[in-house]
């Protein structure tokens, strides 16, 4: 099992390692990277995970409910917890705790999802809908809420914080709406619950994007990487250990709570026990927002969870 892990985590690194050299060797601008991130997140990324929503059917969505309560309700706990720990305790600034935090409490469902599940419960349909679902519930429901703070502080240093921030609320919400990021896979599950299939010509025309989505996020973290200097802390610390230990628990809660077994419980607490996700850092970078705590957990948890994934692996074999 330890293999499997070692060799769905190996893209990851070495695709990440190619941008840091990439960076570090100024063969490319590790400074301004504008014209990748754009790339990335308003392109690449938004057609992947529209493809992976709409081809979703509306009725296999519905049959994933216990999944996605389980998967939002421990990303949410996770947010909040994390988010409150990192401005209160670490008084970090809203736009680094917010990429923290979103770094800390998305899994890395696109890179990691299905070699992981696929390993553990046989590659098949209901294994590529779990990590969509997954994928989705991550990109609608969780992504906004750093956006909005991001957004928020975009507009405070701009001179427009005359508002209150609840009169702020619904011009924030259309400009995170409005991100291609967000409504993206939105739309494809609005398509998706209508039954209004994209024809096949254009699912083909994006795939290319789709397909580049997530080396070329790898691959512009890496690069982001190279400009910085990693050093850990104690927000480094415990933002590490609630994404590897404490938030898998907390979804096994929840599952427990729920009364839910067999293969629905064990896809839960498997895509929460994953490794942090790139889009806090991807995100941040984005809106001039660079966090080294969340550049930080991201490459530690991608390194523990070899240690990690096997346990949890083993403690839910048995459900």
């Amino acid at each position: 099992m330890t293999y499997i892990i070692i060799h769905a985590l190996a893209p990851i690194f070495v695709i990440m390692l190619l941008g840091f050299y990439a960076g570090k060797a100024k063969m490319v601008d590790n400074i301004n990277v504008a014209l990748l991130n754009v790339f990335v997140m308003d392109f690449a990324l938004p057609a992947a995970l529209f493809s992976a929503t709409v081809k979703t059917p509306w009725l296999g969505i519905v049959q994933q409910s216990p999944l996605i309560v389980v998967l939002v309700l421990s990303m949410w706990v996770g947010w909040f917890a994390i988010y409150f720990m990192a401005t209160w305790l670490f008084h970090k600034s809203p736009q680094d705790a917010a990429v923290l935090t979103l770094t800390v409490a998305l899994p890395n469902y696109a890179a990691l999802g299905l070699p992981i599940l696929g390993s553990v419960l046989g590659e098949g349909p209901s294994t590529s809908l779990s990590v969509a679902v997954s994928i989705a519930c991550g990109s609608v429901l969780l992504t906004p809420f750093c956006l909005l703070i991001l957004e928020r502080e975009k507009a405070l240093a701009a001179g427009n914080g005359q508002q209150s921030g609840i009169g702020m609320l619904p011009i924030l919400m259309w400009r995170s709406v409005t991100k291609p990021i967000v409504w993206g896979p939105l739309l494809g599950v609005v398509l998706s619950g209508l039954g209004i299939g994209m024809p096949e010509i254009v699912l083909a025309a994006i795939k290319p994007l789709g397909l580049a989505a997530t080396a070329a996020a790898l691959f512009l973290t890496g690069v982001i990487l190279s400009a910085r200097k990693l050093s850990i802390n104690g927000a480094v610390i415990v933002g590490s250990i609630t994404k590897l230990l404490i938030q898998p628990l907390i979804a096994w809660g929840i599952v427990l709570a729920m009364g839910l077994h067999g293969q629905v419980a064990i896809t839960a607490i498997l895509m929460i026990a994953l490794s942090a996700g790139f889009f806090g850092v991807v995100f941040g970078n984005r809106f001039g927002a660079q966090s080294p705590d969340a550049e930080a957990v991201l490459l530690i948890t991608s390194l523990l969870c070899i240690l990690s994934l096997p346990l949890f692996i083993t403690l839910t074999s048995g459900m």
